[in-house]
């Protein structure tokens, strides 16, 4: 159980140094720390510890699991340390320049600026949730929980995880169109 502490422990610290080398700020420059934050058009939208792209990095911990079950990792801690790799690894390219000039030029996030390092720790965190889920429950509801993720998260706020890759891959205009309710 140590292990999976510290390999987690040290993930998360490689992901904070390397946003604070980008320039990422610790917490949102509101000056606060929110457990929600539920407002997508707003300039805190992944600054504060969980909001609607929460869900979307448990589907994150989802697929990793059944991935490194694809490639054989030998054991859970293994695959743990494969998702956590992973996981980092897409904080810090989505955290990225470029990645976030994409975001604002294709998706409907015009004004992101990029996740807080608390945000992105806690985005982490919640893969880890996602993939300790997968580990242990059945396929099918963990197939049924994505789908609900998704659903739930498109109705909501008109993107999710889906269409997130979707648009970073090809601005549709149509899907962009929707999205901003025209």
């Amino acid at each position: 159980m140590l292990r999976y502490v510290y390999a987690t422990l040290v993930a998360l610290l490689v992901a904070a140094l390397c946003e604070y080398a980008f320039g990422r700020v610790l917490i949102c420059t509101c000056g606060t720390v929110k457990l929600w934050h539920g407002e997508v058009w707003s300039s805190e939208s992944s600054q504060h510890l969980t909001d609607w792209y929460t869900f979307s990095h448990v589907i994150h911990g989802f697929a990793i699991f059944y991935i490194a079950r694809l490639v054989r990792t030998r054991g859970l801690f293994q695959a743990l340390v494969l998702a956590l790799f992973v996981e980092v690894s897409w904080e810090i390219v989505e955290n990225s320049s470029f990645i976030i000039s994409r975001y604002r030029a294709t998706t409907i996030s015009l004004d992101y600026s990029g996740d807080s390092i608390v945000n992105s720790l806690s985005d982490m965190l919640a893969m880890i949730v996602g993939f300790t889920l997968a580990s242990r429950l059945p396929v099918r509801v963990v197939l049924l929980l994505t789908l609900a993720m998704e659903i739930g998260v498109g109705y909501a706020i008109r993107d999710n995880l889906t269409l997130n890759i979707l648009m970073l891959i090809y601005e549709f205009p149509a899907i962009k169109r929707w999205q901003l309710g025209q």
